[in-house]
């Protein structure tokens, strides 16, 4: 397995694994994560695909950007596909990277092959109380004292309350967590809220035409678990429900996310 970075391609952050003539898959990870997300579940996709990693613009590694707005994240993906002349490829989101993938195939269908959307909620009255800690974190008045000083151990402890079984990131991953700024976490946690609000995942999908693939923690603490069934209503669409799991299957669980990816993408 090959691996080489792209450090700034369209104000983003990218990693390449996997050799450049199999099968294009991209992988968008969503609100305040990065692409070392994925890394658990990389291993095995890069047995069989072209694995394109990116950082969305302000978390991870990559620059600030002048909007958040998924329609805006979407094109800046669309550059990058462009960029190295991919076509039909396997786009595969967590959480609100879903949203992004979504609107990328909105945007431009000859861009997009299949999509897999893992922990996306469709709609927002799908969504949970979230765990304490992270009202703590995210709203006023403590949120904006507390998060520019978050230590490495509270920052586990909250990606830890999305999860149900035990997650361990490493040191690198929790870097990037913790150089998202308070500003660009509000700003996109908003915009991917007016998003879903405008019109639900399952509408957009419908009309779309395209490959579904839908995978959901059957214990998922931030959307509710039952809500995966919406997408349900979308032709061509697979629905898959992983009993103990929370919202971060392909760190929870990542053999079977990835078994489940590549036989989808094998399929589709």
């Amino acid at each position: 397995m090959s691996q080489y970075d792209i450090e700034h391609s369209h104000g983003m952050h990218v990693v390449h694994d996997g050799p450049r003539q199999a099968p294009p898959l991209l992988l968008i990870h969503g609100s305040g994560a990065s692409g070392g997300f994925w890394g658990p579940v990389v291993p095995a996709l890069a047995g069989h695909h072209h694995v394109i990693r990116v950082d969305l613009p302000g978390c991870g590694q990559s620059p600030p950007a002048p909007s958040y707005d998924v329609p805006a994240q979407a094109g800046q993906v669309a550059a990058l596909l462009d960029d190295h002349g991919l076509r039909h490829v396997a786009v595969v989101g967590h959480s609100s990277g879903g949203y992004v993938a979504t609107a990328l195939a909105e945007q431009r269908p000859d861009l997009v092959g299949s999509l897999s959307l893992i922990s996306s909620g469709p709609s927002p009255d799908a969504l949970l109380r979230q765990p304490f800690i992270l009202r703590v974190l995210l709203a006023p008045p403590l949120g904006p004292l507390i998060w520019p000083r978050r230590s490495d151990a509270m920052i586990r402890k909250g990606i830890s309350a999305m999860a149900v079984r035990p997650v361990d990131l490493p040191d690198d991953v929790v870097a990037d967590v913790r150089g998202i700024t308070y500003r660009v976490m509000r700003t996109v946690l908003r915009q991917n809220t007016a998003y879903i609000a405008e019109r639900s995942v399952p509408e957009r999908l419908a009309a779309l035409g395209v490959p579904v693939q839908v995978i959901f923690g059957a214990a998922d603490p931030r959307w509710e678990p039952s809500s995966a069934h919406r997408y349900d209503a979308v032709p061509s669409t697979r629905v898959e429900l992983l009993p103990g799991v929370g919202h971060l299957p392909m760190v929870e669980a990542p053999e079977k996310v990835g078994e489940l990816l590549l036989r989808f993408t094998a399929t589709a």
